[in-house]
């Protein structure tokens, strides 16, 4: 079983569905305890595990093969069904990734839809996809300015001796993002992306969501590539917990603006 840190709902509430997060590149699950504890205060069970090694390797890192993804599949099907109460696993069951998380995430469910064992996520968060344009960080001030303009992020990364520095100067393997670009996911999808992260490919991005049944892709302004962790913190959780009620209403919003001068 892959480490994970659990984040449940008050107590008294009933839990509303569950969300496994997987991270991104060099960052730890304490990279996302901000968010996971946001999530959890509006009755989600949220399940934050290891971030998986972008390169092909010994660990099963998914490089896009049919191996890696499996097993990648595997630890992740295993985290979710870890989640479960006294009955069993609490719908909706969404999965969120960031960076090399979410490219692994479309990837492997690309294949069948499915995690091994036959669940089927009821839908996907995918955050900060990268694309293929790499970006040189050279110092850690350099790539903390890729990742973020949040001091608090900026502070909860630099204090983490577990994250990886540069490693958003490392390309993702090809195979790994075809895979992502090109995976046929039928359940809802948010695409989430920062509009000045150096990493995104926005047409790619564009392009994907608009060949999908049920993707939207949302565009969080003056974002950079940590999407979820940025100043807009607030805001892009606001994003993933309407996206997370409106799948209980059949993708209908349950919020709909009449008229507005803004």
């Amino acid at each position: 079983m892959t480490d994970h840190t659990d984040h449940h709902a008050p107590e008294g509430l009933r839990t509303r569905g569950t969300v496994v997060v997987m991270p991104g590149r060099g960052e730890t699950r304490a990279t996302y305890g901000r968010l996971a504890a946001r999530l959890a205060a509006d009755a989600y069970r949220v399940r934050v595990v290891d971030a998986p090694d972008p390169e092909a390797g010994g660990s099963g890192a998914p490089d896009g093969t049919d191996a890696t993804l499996t097993r990648f599949g595997a630890l992740l099907a295993e985290a979710v069904d870890g989640t479960a109460g006294p009955g069993d696993v609490t719908e909706p069951v969404v999965l969120l990734g960031a960076d090399v998380g979410a490219a692994a995430l479309a990837a492997n469910l690309g294949r069948t839809g499915r995690l091994p064992g036959g669940r089927r996520p009821d839908a996907v968060v995918l955050a900060g996809l990268p694309g293929r344009t790499t970006t040189a960080v050279g110092t850690w001030d350099e790539e903390l300015d890729v990742r973020t303009s949040c001091p608090a992020h900026r502070g909860t990364l630099s204090d983490d001796a577990a994250v990886r520095r540069g490693s958003l100067g490392e390309a993702l393997p090809d195979a790994l993002l075809t895979a992502a670009y090109e995976a046929e996911l039928d359940m809802p999808v948010l695409f989430l992306v920062g509009d000045t992260d150096p990493l995104a490919d926005r047409d790619a991005l564009a392009r994907t969501a608009k060949s999908l049944p049920r993707a939207r892709l949302s565009v969080v302004r003056g974002a950079r590539h940590d999407v979820l962790n940025d100043v807009q913190h607030r805001s892009v959780a606001a994003e993933i917990v309407t996206f997370l009620e409106t799948l209980r209403e059949g993708l209908v919003p349950v919020v709909a603006v009449e008229t507005s001068p803004w």
